[in-house]
């Protein structure tokens, strides 16, 4: 790993420290500076000539200035002769906007995944995108790995001959089915319909759960609105329990608090792609790391081996 080079921008050092320590390479400091104006300028601090260079910046708020800063990282890296520079980005925030769905709106996660490359990208690792297609937005290669291993490992702790994955919609039914493989239970999916960002319907539940423990699945939860739409559901179905487990915990707006002060509610479990700061009063809250998965997929990516064989035996 002599001739790699990771830097790490402004929205989530602490990931990038522990992605370092995995790797066993040192974390190459980075200065950004705020003009008078508000314009930002980045300093790569290291050697870059002929590096492999990874720049970590998951899109997290404020997403605007994480992701000015995350261009200019790439430009700056572009200029200083990098070999490679590889986008490590655990979150990526505009995969949301990934369709047409009304008139005159711009598909965001086209537009951003353009500029990223414009930048100087040549490469993207990144970790469950909200839908498959977003994959096919960049012109360079994408790595796009998921956390299903290392939530599946978590809830192995428990007790599952009465378990059901249950996923809040029809589009995430294919990760939700994984996942119940991996945990070898069944799988049910919501029928859902969604209003505005912070409105949605589930009208019925697609499977068995009445009676059952069930793990409510989802890719992220921000407002929470999906969760607590569906909870409502389930309770009508009389299920046993719930704990709800996703990638991204964003948590925008008192979700975090929402979803726990649900009595039915065992377990809130997500992962570290984005920074979790938990209130104090939530201890239902599980976060797992992404570190060693995101490092082992870096140094496949620089030594040149298969990244999609990590998931071969899964």
């Amino acid at each position: 790993m002599r001739e790699i080079a990771v830097f790490s921008g402004s929205a989530h050092p602490e990931l990038a420290a522990e992605i370092c320590a995995q790797l066993g390479v040192e974390l190459e400091p980075v200065r950004v500076t705020r003009f008078a104006n508000d314009c930002l300028e980045v300093q790569l601090q290291a050697n870059c000539r002929e590096r492999d260079v990874f720049l970590i910046q998951p899109l997290v708020t404020p997403v605007q200035e994480n992701l000015v800063e995350l261009l200019l990282m790439l430009d700056a890296a572009r200029g200083a002769s990098a070999a490679r520079t590889t986008v490590v980005m655990p979150h990526y925030a505009y995969a949301r906007s990934d369709k047409k769905d009304a008139p005159r709106i711009s598909i965001g996660g086209r537009l951003v995944a353009d500029l990223l490359v414009t930048a100087g990208a040549n490469r993207v690792l990144t970790m469950t995108l909200h839908s498959p297609q977003v994959h096919g937005f960049f012109s360079v290669p994408v790595d796009h790995l998921h956390a299903l291993r290392e939530l599946a490992g978590h809830f192995r702790r428990y007790d599952l001959s009465n378990t059901t994955v249950v996923s809040p919609d029809l589009g995430n039914a294919k990760p939700a089915a994984h996942f119940a493989r991996l945990l070898g239970v069944p799988v049910a999916a919501g029928a859902k319909e969604r209003f505005a960002d912070d409105r949605v319907e589930i009208s019925s539940i697609i499977g068995d759960v009445a009676g059952r423990d069930v793990i409510v699945l989802d890719d992220e939860i921000a407002r929470g609105s999906t969760v607590l739409e569906l909870l409502a559901r389930l309770r009508e179905l009389g299920v046993n329990s719930i704990r709800v487990a996703c990638t991204h915990g964003l948590f925008a707006g008192g979700a975090l608090k929402r979803i726990g002060d649900q009595p039915d509610v065992l377990e809130i479990v997500c992962t570290n792609t984005v920074p979790v700061h938990p209130e104090p009063d939530a201890p239902k809250l599980t976060v797992l790391s992404i570190a060693p998965a995101m490092a082992e997929a870096m140094r496949r990516i620089h030594n040149g081996e298969s990244v999609s064989a990590l998931f071969d035996a899964q």
